[in-house]
């Protein structure tokens, strides 16, 4: 996904469109039931409707505050994840002699693979036909590709201790590193399984269904445009207000406003192969 990506106005619209028909048809029906029958009777006091919209109003503010931080908290980590990227290649480079140039760019590969595989897994899509070749290439069988990976990149770094390539304090600063890409991912990962509990949303729900009911009967009767009117906006706004922390909580679902994975997978790649010596690499 790109990282300048737009949120269309009608995919918005799109996500919310039954709700406000549905708010749409009850405030016109019960205007038009208001203007002459028995309901013209039914008068609620202003402050009912006001205290349960004030109620809803703090739930959506709590809800979208939390939907925010999880949307920023998968940002930050894949930003994490940009920078060990760099500093592990960067290592790498600088700790293995000059003339195992190609070992550091099997090594370079593999990263980033797992940084494409780790994104993919998070969407739950299916393998890209880069990750797809290279799992078949070096005949990877794990249930958990990115993790498989990592352990690719430990059992490397052993065997290079192995071969007096590096020291052991430099076989532990890479291990650090790679330490700080499995606590990355493993944070993305509770990210994606830990779901916002399902009884708020419910509750949001019910309250704003609620408010949206006795909202006409605490109104003035004699401007029923208004009525109507007001009807429809003030509930459309918790509805809309809520459907974007719905869309925010979840940062790995391929959405408009998804944490860019694909695009920061790619600039990774770009970085790497440049580090790395390859300076023909652009963005495509």
């Amino acid at each position: 996904m790109p990282l300048n990506k737009k949120i269309s106005i009608c995919y918005f619209i799109n996500e919310i469109k039954y709700q406000i028909i549905l708010i749409s048809a009850f405030a016109v029906l019960i205007g038009l039931i208001d203007s002459h029958s028995i309901f013209k009777k039914v008068s609620l006091p202003l402050s009912i409707p006001t205290l349960i919209g004030t109620a809803v109003s703090i739930l959506l503010a709590f809800r979208i505050s939390k939907s925010y931080e999880r949307w920023w908290e998968a940002r930050t980590v894949w930003g994490a994840i940009v920078n060990d990227s760099r500093t592990l290649i960067r290592q790498l480079i600088e700790f293995m002699p000059i003339e195992n140039e190609n070992v550091i760019k099997e090594f370079a590969q593999r990263h980033i693979i797992w940084n494409y595989a780790l994104g993919e897994s998070l969407r739950r899509l299916p393998l890209s036909e880069k990750v797809q070749k290279y799992i078949d290439f070096y005949k990877i069988n794990a249930v958990n590709i990115p993790n498989a990976l990592l352990d690719a990149h430990s059992l490397q770094i052993k065997q290079f201790f192995n071969q007096g390539l590096v020291t052991e304090l430099k076989q532990m600063q890479l291990n650090e590193t790679i330490s700080r890409l499995c606590d990355s991912m493993g944070k993305c990962e509770r990210l994606k399984n830990t779901v916002f509990p399902q009884s708020y949303s419910i509750l949001v729900h019910i309250l704003i269904y609620l408010f949206t009911f006795i909202l006409p009967f605490g109104l003035e009767d004699s401007q029923q445009f208004v009525e109507i009117a007001a009807t429809i906006i003030i509930p459309s706004m918790f509805i809309a207000i809520e459907k974007t922390a719905i869309i925010m909580q979840n940062p790995f679902e391929n959405s408009p406003v998804d944490t860019p994975m694909t695009s920061l997978a790619k600039a990774i790649e770009i970085n790497i192969w440049q580090m790395i010596g390859n300076k023909d690499v652009s963005f495509e």
